[in-house]
């Protein structure tokens, strides 16, 4: 327990001038290198929040947040199931779908590719593809007409631009007279979109899902409908609520489980640098270890005055824990005040770095995100400034052992 008379010592060696401007130094950089390493840990942990952020926001914008499907991936009864599933609490919007792969072929430029097909007027409810489309409008499907919309980079990768053509192979095969040959059909390019993922823009094609079930000979039926909700985060919840009530006849999925690979990924990239960053902060406790060493030697008279006064060896302890804990909680305190609005500015300032230096971070005709996006957690910066706070109190755990540990005989001794 610290006591007034402690504490009071130990603040009072803090705000003393030493006689030894090296250890002055040290200490003035242990502080340094704490507000530093908090500073960056703040402004990191915002930044990569703020790019998955984005990339979520821009992949769920044209990804389903909640499919219903059937066990044989065909729904045959989706126009009795979907008033019901518009009605759902939480759901914005639903938009029955066909998917399937194919190959692409358009001269000697061949790709696979997840073709789905979609009702144009229905598609909007579900997806904001309307908003991307760089060259023609989801309006051009129509049934028999065997139109066909390209993300950006799939079409730019085979060469095609608005009014070319394609082949589409399907994996369902035709009995012909020359033997067991790969369905085929003819499409024309009568739309390119590009979301800024490279999963959608470079992989997938878009026709009308009345299209796509003939080639698929499903006749009526689908292969899902696709829900959006108001709130992406209750998808789970959304999800089993529809498994519960549709019972084991269909399957429900959401994006939590369909792209989890890929924001587990995301959550482990932040993980390491958390911990990687974390290392600024190490070093400057370790500087805090040998202010602390340094000033025990210089303070050794001194402490045995203290000892031959009556002073426990536990108090001496705790006078040093709190030296060397002001100059953890002062830089802790110095990068977060630093730290947390320079995060929440953080998008304002870049461009205006970039256009004093005449530098651009992300270049637009590189990056999909040419901006640094920064979305700043509250439970990030605690848990920045716990673990900052932690390392200083036991960077002062040895060198105030050690003084605890001054024989007084010996220390006067030498006087």
């Amino acid at each position: 327990m610290f006591r007034p008379l402690e504490a009071y010592i130990g603040l009072r060696y803090t705000r003393a001038r030493r006689r030894n401007r090296y250890i002055s130094f040290i200490a003035g950089s242990s502080m340094l290198g704490t507000a530093l390493g908090v500073l960056a840990l703040i402004t990191v942990l915002s930044v990569m929040n703020g790019f998955e952020r984005e990339i979520r926001d821009r992949m769920l914008s044209f990804a389903s947040h909640v499919t219903v499907s059937g066990k044989n991936e065909e729904l045959a009864d989706w126009r009795e199931l979907l008033p019901g599933l518009r009605v759902e609490p939480g759901v914005e919007g639903a938009a029955p779908f066909v998917e399937m792969q194919g190959m692409l072929t358009a001269g000697s430029a061949v790709s696979g590719a997840l073709v789905r097909g979609i009702f144009p007027g229905d598609e909007s409810r579900v997806s904001a593809v309307t908003g991307h489309m760089k060259a023609g409008s989801l309006d051009d499907l129509r049934s028999r007409g065997w139109g066909i919309i390209l993300g950006a980079e799939l079409a730019r990768a085979m060469g095609l631009y608005l009014g070319d053509q394609l082949q589409l192979l399907t994996p369902q095969a035709q009995v012909t007279p020359a033997g067991i040959l790969p369905r085929m059909k003819r499409f024309t390019v009568v739309g390119i979109f590009e979301i800024g993922i490279n999963e959608y823009d470079r992989h997938l094609a878009l026709i009308h899902a009345e299209d796509a079930a003939r080639l698929l000979r499903i006749g009526d039926a689908v292969s899902g409908v696709r829900l959006r909700l108001g709130d992406l985060f209750t998808a789970p919840q959304v999800r089993a609520r529809l498994q519960r009530e549709l019972g084991k006849e269909y399957r429900v999925s959401d994006w939590s489980l369909d792209h989890a690979t890929f924001f587990s990924a995301l959550r482990l990239e932040k993980r390491m640098m958390f911990l990687i960053l974390l290392l600024v902060v190490a070093v400057a406790a370790f500087n805090i270890v040998s202010t602390l060493m340094m000033v025990v030697t210089e303070k050794q008279s001194d402490i045995a005055i203290l000892r031959t006064l009556g002073m426990s060896p536990g108090a001496v302890t705790r006078v040093f824990i709190v030296q060397g804990s002001v100059l953890g909680i002062v830089g802790t305190l110095l990068g977060t005040l630093a730290g947390v609005p320079f995060a929440l500015n953080l998008e304002t300032i870049v461009p205006v770095l970039e256009k004093t230096f005449g530098f651009h971070l992300f270049p637009p005709d590189v990056y999909y995100i040419s901006q640094v996006p920064s979305q700043l957690q509250w439970s990030d910066v605690a848990i920045v400034v716990v673990c900052a706070l932690a390392l200083s109190l036991l960077a002062t755990l040895y060198p105030a052992r050690r003084a605890a540990r001054v024989e007084p005989a010996e220390a006067l001794g030498y006087d």
